[in-house]
């Protein structure tokens, strides 16, 4: 017996000193003495459960050595087929189609879509033969077609020709790029411009240029699809006010700063983002009072002036000229080049910084050609003369109260549009003891129950009711019907289901200077009298 254990005392004088030196090797490790501690007490307490970690720690071990993506070869676990089963197993199979078929409205709104043959303008040829007075198309200031700019375009294709064939930042930027950018800053007083060579793409890139996640941003609840597309992408949180509602707008800022307060969260960029003239309804935004509360509360303004810019103010300058507001207090001041100026393309105007951060980072600038060069110079000659013929305006706003007068007498028409706006659209009433009441909108801020809507989600807390495939097949009678009789309208488009609220749909004219008072007034009795006829039919 002693001479086995002598023989078995170099084994454990070994084994002693491994134990020793890795103990000492763990206790060198940091946080060591806490898992020893930890370990010494859980295995006072309850041994059975320092085994069970034992075992957990060595399955998971187990389970990241093993290959995950080692696969059975065997064949035992799969069913074998002869070709002939694999053949009628193909034959049987039906592929789930791509997208839905067509309904059969759909497929009539696209089969009865009006097509222009040649030049657009105020008074277009159709494909079948008619010539027609358009109050469809955003030709708001008539630059379409006007003789001067064609001149200048003509000049430009032959000296520059059609595309730009690549991005702004890839040998796409051309000096008439540039000069319409200086020109954008001019006309509106800002230190800098940025043009992008899509409309919708403008916004959606603006915002995450500047938005990212982290950042607090305060919307309207009418923004446009664009808008939503950039908030959507930048991954801000997002808080909402009811629409157009200064009161709602300032009571979300005081909410967030008081949750800030509260939480003693760090302080964050934090945005305003909303439209001067909203696509959806045509409703103005209130400039001086968002000025005030983003110097007030400390935010950063966004607003989108696609379709404000070049429709409203002396000059067409948007809504910093009606309300005469520096354009300098918008930190982004967005529009189109496609509405008021009839060419193509967006841009943002702002300070330098602003400007030349979008060229690094504006993902539609970057990445999207460049617009083709003599849009670039047709929308320069616009600037021009807008700048030097204020009669335009003039006439366009006369056109717009000549219309809006005779909408506004019509029992049958709602109009939720600011009346200087040129883009008018028109629900419908329809004849029942509820719809024929005269429409007094309560203050979103506050609803029916007393209580304000929820700033985390887009949708109001009481929502206006109203029969969207009803409406919009009354809408489209009354467009049908205002074709044939020579105005051609449109209904307000939408992305069923896409959009984060569902807009109300309805018809929407869009007011032009090219055209005389006379023929407006004109347009615009057939397209009451189409309302009342269709709408007569339903009573």
């Amino acid at each position: 017996m002693s001479t086995t254990s002598t023989s078995l005392e170099p084994l454990f004088s070994i084994l002693s000193q491994t134990y020793s030196t890795l103990e000492t090797t763990f206790y060198k490790l940091p946080g060591s003495a806490v898992v020893a501690r930890y370990v010494k007490s859980s295995h006072q307490n309850d041994p059975g459960r320092t085994l069970l970690e034992i075992i957990l720690i060595l399955f998971a071990i187990r389970t990241l050595l093993q290959s995950r993506t080692r696969a059975d070869n065997s064949g035992k676990h799969f069913v074998q087929f002869d070709e002939k089963e694999i053949d009628d197993l193909i034959d049987d199979w039906t592929p789930e189609p791509l997208a839905a078929p067509l309904s059969a409205k759909e497929q009539a709104e696209l089969t009865n879509s009006p097509v222009i043959v040649g030049a657009t303008g105020p008074k277009p040829k159709l494909s079948n033969g008619k010539t027609v007075t358009n109050l469809a198309s955003y030709n708001f200031t008539g630059l379409a077609g006007n003789e001067r700019v064609k001149e200048r375009t003509i000049e430009c294709l032959v000296k520059y020709g059609l595309g730009s064939c690549g991005p702004p930042g890839f040998y796409g930027t051309q000096d008439v790029h540039m000069q319409l950018e200086q020109d954008i800053a001019d006309f509106l007083g800002t230190e800098a411009a940025i043009i992008y060579a899509q409309a919708f793409a403008t916004i959606s890139s603006v915002i995450p240029a500047f938005c990212k996640r982290g950042d607090i941003i305060v919307a309207d609840r009418g923004v446009n699809f664009a808008i939503q597309k950039g908030l959507q992408i930048s991954r801000s949180t997002i808080r909402w006010y009811d629409h157009n509602d200064m009161k709602s707008l300032e009571q979300v800022l005081e909410n967030i700063e008081k949750e800030r307060r509260k939480k003693k969260g760090p302080l964050t960029r934090r945005f305003i983002v909303t439209e001067g003239i909203f696509d959806h309804d045509g409703v103005m935004s209130d400039l001086p009072k968002l000025v005030e509360l983003k110097l007030k509360y400390k935010y950063r303004l966004i607003l989108d002036e696609s379709v404000s810019f070049g429709s409203v103010g002396r000059t067409g300058r948007g809504l910093t000229e009606l309300y005469n507001v520096p354009a300098s207090q918008v930190d982004m001041l967005v529009g189109s080049l496609a509405n008021g100026l009839t060419a193509c393309g967006g841009f943002c105007a702002g300070t330098n910084i602003v400007v030349n951060h979008q060229r690094i980072n504006g993902t539609s600038f970057v990445f999207s050609a460049a617009m083709p060069p003599l849009l670039s110079v047709a929308a320069s000659e616009g600037i021009n003369i807008l700048r030097n013929t204020p009669s335009i305006l003039s006439t366009l706003q006369e056109n717009t109260r000549a219309v809006r007068a005779i909408f506004d007498k019509v029992d049958c028409i709602s109009v939720p549009s600011h009346p200087a706006s040129p883009m008018i659209h028109l629900h419908v009433r329809l004849p029942s003891p509820t719809h024929l009441l005269p429409m007094v909108p309560a203050s979103p801020a506050l609803s029916s129950s007393g209580k304000p809507s929820n700033p985390h989600s887009p949708i109001p807390r009481d929502p206006e009711v109203f029969d969207g495939d009803l409406e919009e097949r009354i809408l489209q009678d009354v467009v049908d019907e205002a074709l044939a009789q020579g105005v051609m309208i449109t209904r307000a488009k939408r992305l069923p289901g896409q959009e984060l609220v569902e807009v109300r749909p309805s018809v929407r004219i869009a007011i032009t200077a090219a055209l005389s008072k006379k023929d407006c007034e004109k347009a615009a009795n057939v397209v009451k009298a189409a309302f009342i006829k269709v709408v007569g039919k339903r009573r």
